[in-house]
């Protein structure tokens, strides 16, 4: 009760407030020491699920080196900006965690390839964000609020319709903002990129790679926020659209990676087709009243790179 008072006292009117949630799907006893969304978080961190980040792939594939992003560290970027532009808003940073830490547990392995190829496998296609709720609500049940179910589902920008708390949008940002980032860095580390091929019209607002871009346009955040109104500064916006543009060209989709995404496509196809025909190899919690092919499905999206890979070798 204490912490539900403190939110009301500290945090702004456009924020969500613990006691204002509109609950879980399950209804629960309110814990005695924890707001309904601290206790989210702490359930988050605590699956298997958040667990298997630390060996899914981000940018390149079961990376050999130590200083790679992994979706694991990714995530956690993500929180860490969340939370900061939460603060500086008003805005309820505990949610923000939430929501942040959970977005990107449904990830397919291989990165965006898995992800693509799992849509094409499916008549409906495939989401990992509509996926992350899944694995959290059915594959291992966290019965987390509706808030944090719904941040999570439409954190990706192709939804039209936003999250319906600022909380949510924020985690938009946050995925955008640390993904860039980092994901240049890695770029250079790894020789696919140097920094001076990145167009000035970019470092000239931006500055260099890391924390500076970060500070950036975290800024633009701020400067156009207003009154409950969350968004990104116009100019600031159409660097960062820009920038996408300029990594999807020479790092996520360049021509030297076509055979490593083929490579990993086919590991994807081989383990579903397997688990759609052998469904009796799937693990139990994975045998649900869907179609067969959808149950492996959702074996094979949750897996690392390196069970995959190992599962694949086995076949």
């Amino acid at each position: 009760q204490w912490r539900e008072t403190n939110e009301r006292v500290t945090l702004s009117s456009y924020a969500m407030l613990s006691e204002e949630s509109k609950g879980r799907f399950e209804k629960e006893d309110q814990d005695p020491f924890r707001t309904v969304f601290e206790r989210d978080r702490d359930r988050i961190i605590h699956s298997k699920t958040f667990r298997r980040l630390k060996h899914k792939t981000q940018v390149f594939i079961n990376p050999d080196g130590d200083h790679f992003i992994t979706r694991m560290t990714h995530t956690l970027n993500v929180t860490q900006i969340g939370r900061s532009i939460a603060k500086t808003l008003g805005l309820n940073p505990d949610l923000t965690e939430a929501i942040c830490l959970g977005h990107d547990v449904g990830h397919s392995p291989f990165g965006h390839t898995g992800e693509e190829v799992l849509n094409d496998m499916l008549d409906g296609g495939w989401s990992h964000s509509e996926n992350s709720v899944k694995m959290l609500s059915i594959i291992e049940p966290l019965n987390l609020t509706k808030e944090t179910i719904n941040g999570i589902e439409k954190h990706p920008w192709k939804y039209e319709e936003p999250p319906f708390t600022n909380e949510g949008l924020i985690c938009r940002y946050a995925d955008r903002i640390a993904y860039l980032s980092h994901d240049v860095e890695d770029a250079i580390r790894a020789g696919v990129l140097n920094e001076s091929e990145i167009p000035k019209s970019i470092t000239s607002e931006l500055g260099s790679p890391g924390k500076t871009w970060i500070n950036s346009l975290i800024s633009g955040i701020f400067k156009a926020s207003s009154e409950g109104n969350l968004r990104m500064d116009d100019e600031i916006l159409n660097i960062m659209n820009n920038l996408r543009e300029f990594m999807f060209e020479k790092v996520y989709l360049r021509d030297e990676t076509k055979k490593e995404r083929a490579e990993a496509k086919k590991v994807v196809e081989k383990l579903v087709s397997n688990f759609t025909n052998n469904p009796n190899l799937l693990p139990k919690q994975y045998r649900t009243a869907q179609s067969e092919l959808e149950n492996a499905v959702d074996y094979v999206a949750g897996m690392t790179d390196r069970f995959a890979l190992k599962e694949f070798s086995k076949l």
